[in-house]
């Protein structure tokens, strides 16, 4: 649940209309999709049920019992609604309504500030595959959930795509029976190779990576939903994760670095073929 203070829950109830169980100017429908939109959580769900039902009640109720992060997911684009409603409406927004929504903005921005799991945005489809996108999103709302061991299982098969798509992108020849570590530690070869790490430490780094995937191999087969197994702790579990996901990261920092470079190379080559 999340941790909003009382004073913190009137300033929000104010900015957001809530008076006589509404939220802005939503409809059930409209406020069901803009939920769903931001946060993947469908707000009709029987878990908010609180009171009359109503839209602030039912918003009071997702206060109440998903984790700060999540919430403070959702306060953010609840704010910048109202302020393009505003703007779009040519409706001037006074020196009272501006020092609400800057309180309001520090909240959510103090609630987004408590994630059990750094970098878990890092975990996105990164193709078309819908099982690949399947695969991310289900991984996510375990982690918006606060609930990271039951998806150790999904997040080895994940790593196991989204390396083996690495080794497809750069033309790396892979087994496709070989285990993760071994796919990992073929693209870090490839980036030494090519010196796209430039010291030591970080090779240092992504080997000891490629040393916590192959141990990984082993909860997922013995510590994760993967089987009929009894589960890994909460606590390590947010440390493989957070390992983890700290890995891609990096991995999309440098992926993303050698496009820009490859992008400037084909431009050059092209002005010097035109030049010639």
């Amino acid at each position: 649940m999340s941790d909003l203070s009382s004073i913190e829950k009137v300033k929000l109830e104010k900015m957001f209309d809530m008076e006589g169980g509404y939220v802005l100017d939503f409809s059930n429908r409209t406020f069901q999709e803009f939920i769903i939109e931001n946060t993947n959580i469908d707000i009709s769900d029987g878990k908010y049920d609180y009171a009359s039902g109503s839209k602030a009640n039912r918003l009071k109720a997702f206060w109440a019992k998903e984790a700060n992060y999540i919430v403070g997911k959702l306060i953010s684009p609840l704010l910048e609604y109202w302020k393009t409603k505003k703007l779009i409406n040519h409706i001037e927004i006074s020196q009272a309504e501006q020092a609400l929504f800057d309180d309001c903005y520090t909240i959510a921005e103090r609630l987004k500030q408590d994630r059990i799991v750094e970098n878990i945005d890092a975990i996105q489809a990164y193709s078309n595959d819908k099982e690949f996108s399947v695969l991310a999103k289900s991984i996510r709302e375990s982690i918006q959930n606060n609930e990271p061991e039951v998806a150790l299982d999904r997040l080895h098969t994940y790593m196991v795509k989204y390396t083996k798509k690495l080794c497809d992108k750069h033309g790396i020849s892979y087994d496709k029976n070989k285990p993760l570590h071994s796919l990992f530690g073929e693209y870090v070869n490839y980036l030494r190779q090519h010196r796209f790490i430039e010291s030591q430490i970080t090779a240092k780094i992504l080997k000891h990576s490629t040393k916590i995937l192959e141990d990984f191999n082993h909860v997922r087969n013995h510590q994760s939903l993967a089987h009929d197994n009894p589960i890994l702790n909460y606590h390590e579990s947010v440390l493989i994760f957070t390992n983890v996901s700290s890995a891609i990261k990096f991995i999309e920092a440098i992926e993303a670095e050698k496009s820009e470079v490859d992008e400037q190379n084909k431009v050059q080559a092209e002005w010097d073929e035109i030049s010639f």
